[in-house]
């Protein structure tokens, strides 16, 4: 499994650490995500609703099985935010600037694929350049 693969065949997203402020990063690529053909599931304890989405205040509260984690926190949360993610979610995306060599451990052994340090949304135009 690659990036290309990933951004061309799973299409539910949670956004652990989805903003409301539309001027912060989580938010624009979230936002560019939705635009581009994606389903957002908003994590983030501190808000109700998302453009008009119920938002979970985790990723344990998510009824659903979700294709890709991406993840907008502190790289010291990924881990249990990885632990939550177990049987639910095929891939973790922790978001450019974001490095945890653990969570990373914890995703493979549970047979969930990993990206680090990477935007989801700057892959994606990459992608579509034909790059």
């Amino acid at each position: 499994m690659d990036i290309k693969y990933i951004l061309k065949n799973y299409k539910d997203i949670a956004v652990v650490g989805l903003s409301d402020k539309p001027d912060r990063y989580s938010y624009l690529v979230a936002d560019y995500l939705l635009r581009n053909g994606y389903s957002i599931i908003p994590v983030n304890p501190n808000i109700e609703e998302w453009q008009g989405i119920k938002v979970y205040k985790d990723i344990k509260s998510i009824d659903r099985n979700i294709d890709v984690v991406d993840i907008f926190r502190k790289p010291e949360f990924v881990p249990e935010i990885v632990n939550e993610a177990i049987g639910k979610s095929k891939v973790i995306w922790m978001q450019e600037g974001i490095i945890n060599n653990e969570a990373k451990d914890i995703a493979e052994k549970n047979n969930m694929y990993v990206i680090m340090d990477k935007c989801m949304k700057k892959e994606h135009e990459k992608l579509n350049k034909g790059n």
